[in-house]
């Protein structure tokens, strides 16, 4: 008996297992063929087979009515084939199974639209916002479904609606700025992404990232920014308004304005500097330098040595004081020894350490390349090379700087010997293939070209696309001019007269390139020397001059290997310099047209595009 009743458990049991698979293999394959129909009626439908589509789409509708989405396109076939009887009775029996569903009112009143009843339309589109309910989830597929079928005052209607239902403000806010930018209506759009700012402050980011897309003309920010003034007069005690006004002013370059704000918003709040921090590096970033040293001062003035940003505010202003004078190139030699005595005023602050490596470099090139102060120069960076604790990048910097300070003093050996330093300390690395480009250029200088090409057919498979860049033209220049013992002599006098331009011996580099025109109107040098002049013109600020000797290259040297730098450099100088936009624009697009395969195409067409305000 135990046996048996063992045994007929077990039957039992093995019955019951095998209905259960045969189950699951049932309700597979039935998932299976209503996905298969649900494909086929998609594309019938997406075909304009519409009577086919209907009948899968009622199928699949009558066999899971839970499902919306087969509701949505049965009923929109139905719509296609004008069957509005059958759409009609199809909607009311679906709202008495569904009323709570209020969003198939909306269908409802689509169904009504297509038949031009635009009143009886009317009358289900209110009657769903008016039996509408407390929930957050139906006020949403309310809007949604008016959105889609393009009822943009319905949607807004319903999120007012479900605000008062809701009993929360501005809850709404973002779904309705949204609606208003599908309707156009910039000001309450703007209005509405504000009032979401008071209920959820963190979505900030994603507001501004919205505003940056749409808001791309100029009159869209100047109504954001007066919706913002009129609030911060309303409501000086919510800071996200400043913040945002802010924000504003920084897309549209008005730093002098962001910082007013910043600084107002900084002492009402009494924070530790930090927005004002982040402003001055934004500003500096845009060239704005005027902005961000006034906003690194207000750090170090008003915050004092016990702020977080002090010590980098006294670093950066320095080093936006310097690009101000340097990228300007508008300064006296009174605005140079008084950057000098905040640098020298820095170091006995904070000290002569491997802290303050990076300051002391800074200085030096001030000294070496500005005040002509080469023996300074070199006392500040000898010192630098033998601080203990330094990291080997920053020595090797340190020595690289060095070593062209010395070879400006002539100290040539001197300067061999640092680069060569570096090249064996830091091998295979960027800055030891820059120094032995260094040696290779030095090498170049001294009218060893031989050596130098080898050293510069090393290079040019560097790691570095600017010292490969630099190699390949050294190199190409070297074999163009140095093929034949008769070129020898103007060949070593350019090298000199470029040792000359380096050394800032102006005068006297351009003696000698005038002299090997003299000495041999064969020697191919002529676009060469009229390049090295206009870099000299430049160096001394003499744009105008710059200008004309690079003119000459493409008119006297059209076949020339320079004339597509010769037009980029023009193009920059009238850019950035004589500030000729229309100039400009001629020369990069000359670039794009006559030399597509040029160097400068890419950032001549980037330029290009620009100046003439694409993408602004």
């Amino acid at each position: 008996m135990f046996k048996i009743g063992i045994l007929d458990f077990g039957c039992a049991n093995y019955s019951n297992m095998t209905k259960g698979f045969f189950l699951s293999i049932l309700l597979l394959l039935s998932g299976f063929i209503a996905a298969q129909k649900a494909s086929l009626a998609r594309k019938y439908f997406s075909d304009g087979e519409f009577e086919k589509a209907a009948v899968l789409y009622q199928e699949l509708h009558e066999n899971n009515r839970q499902n919306d989405y087969f509701f949505e396109r049965y009923f929109l076939t139905l719509l296609e084939l004008e069957a509005y009887k059958d759409a009609e009775k199809m909607m009311k029996k679906a709202i008495k199974a569904a009323p709570d569903k209020v969003n198939r009112y909306v269908n409802f009143g689509m169904l009504y639209e297509r038949q031009s009843r635009r009143d009886k339309a009317d009358e289900q589109f209110e009657k769903a916002v008016k039996l509408l309910g407390a929930s957050q989830t139906q006020i949403i597929k309310l809007a949604n479904a008016f959105v889609k079928n393009k009822n943009y005052n319905y949607a807004i209607s319903t999120y007012q609606k479900g605000t008062k239902l809701m009993k929360i403000s501005n809850m709404f806010a973002y779904e309705m700025g949204s609606v208003y930018r599908l309707k156009g209506d910039v000001p309450k759009m703007i209005e509405s992404f504000l009032d979401c700012l008071e209920y959820l402050p963190n979505r900030m980011t994603n507001i501004q990232a919205f505003f940056q897309r749409e808001l791309s003309n100029t009159d869209g920010f100047a109504e954001l920014k007066k919706q913002l003034y009129q609030r911060i007069n309303k409501q000086a005690d919510i800071p996200i308004y400043p913040e945002m006004l802010i924000w504003v002013f920084i897309q549209n370059r008005e730093f002098d304005n962001a910082l007013r704000q910043a600084k107002a918003l900084d002492k009402r709040q009494r924070e530790n500097g930090g927005r004002i921090y982040r402003l001055a590096q934004t500003a500096i970033r845009e060239k704005n330098y005027d902005a961000g040293i006034a906003a690194y001062e207000y750090i170090i003035l008003e915050k004092g040595k016990d702020c977080p940003y002090y010590i980098d505010s006294k670093r950066y202003i320095l080093a936006a004081k310097r690009d101000q004078l340097v990228e300007g190139f508008v300064y006296t030699e009174a605005d140079l020894r008084s950057l000098e005595q905040e640098y020298e005023g820095f170091l006995s602050e904070f000290g002569r350490s491997y802290n303050t490596a990076l300051i002391m470099r800074e200085m030096a090139e001030l000294e070496a390349f500005y005040l002509n102060d080469l023996s300074k120069a070199t006392s500040i960076l000898s010192e630098v090379v033998a601080m203990k604790r330094l990291s080997r990048i920053a020595v090797a910097e340190a020595k690289i700087d060095l070593g062209d300070y010395y070879l400006m003093q002539g100290e040539v050996w001197e300067s061999s010997l640092l680069y060569s330093q570096v090249d064996k300390e830091m091998k295979d690395a960027p800055l030891g293939e820059m120094a032995r480009y260094k040696n290779a250029k030095l090498s170049y200088y001294k009218g060893d070209f031989e050596w130098a090409q080898d050293q510069l057919d090393i290079l040019k498979g560097s790691t570095s696309e600017l010292i490969s860049n630099d190699a390949i033209d050294l190199s190409v220049f070297i074999l163009e001019h140095y093929a034949l013992d008769t070129t020898a002599r103007p060949m070593m006098l350019f090298a000199t007269a470029e040792l000359l331009s380096f050394q800032n011996k102006f005068d006297a580099a351009i003696s000698m390139m005038d002299s090997i025109m003299v000495l041999d109107k064969k020697h191919g040098l002529g676009d060469d020397i009229l390049m090295a002049k206009s870099v000299i013109a430049y160096k001394k600020r003499d744009f105008e001059t710059s200008i004309e000797l690079l003119q000459r290259i493409p008119e006297e040297f059209k076949e020339g290997i320079l004339v597509d730098n010769a037009l980029f450099k023009m193009a920059e100088i009238y850019e950035k310099r004589l500030n000729k936009p229309t100039k400009a624009m001629e020369l990069y697009e000359k670039i794009l047209f006559d030399f597509p395969g040029s160097l400068f195409t890419v950032e001549s067409r980037k330029r290009f595009r620009k100046l003439r305000g694409d993408g602004v």
